[in-house]
């Protein structure tokens, strides 16, 4: 997504708020339309969750004083550290967390770099 005019500072720094649209606890769920809706509320809360994580990276491609500090190996790993331990305290499986996020990191990191080149040339 590429934004047609700069935000304003106010808009920038105001807090979002991620509403999730109400939906029926998965143990309850009776139906799979039911699933589906919980399913499709959580998703339209995860786009607007990595959009805002995508901003920060045009952030950091605008912070970065070169484009050798775009790719951190060291920062991945951590991330990845960190994402396990949550999922783990979330009850959610490794399996699942560590692909997600290593691709997700993978594309924010693709994206990082295309920003930083197109704002630096």
């Amino acid at each position: 997504m590429f934004w047609s005019a700069p935000l304003s500072a106010e808009v920038l720094h105001k807090p979002q708020i991620v509403a999730v649209d109400a939906r029926v606890d998965p143990a309850a769920c009776q139906s799979m339309a039911e699933v589906r809706q919980g399913v499709d509320a959580l998703d339209r809360a995860l786009v607007a969750l990595i959009a805002e994580r995508q901003r920060y990276m045009d952030a950091a491609a605008r912070i970065k004083p070169n484009r050798d500090a775009v790719h951190d190996e060291a920062r991945i790993e951590d991330v990845v550290t960190k994402v396990l331990a949550a999922a783990q305290a979330q009850h959610l499986s490794p399996d699942i967390a560590e692909p997600v996020w290593r691709t997700l990191i993978d594309r924010c990191i693709a994206h990082e770099f295309s920003v930083f080149d197109r704002t630096r040339s």
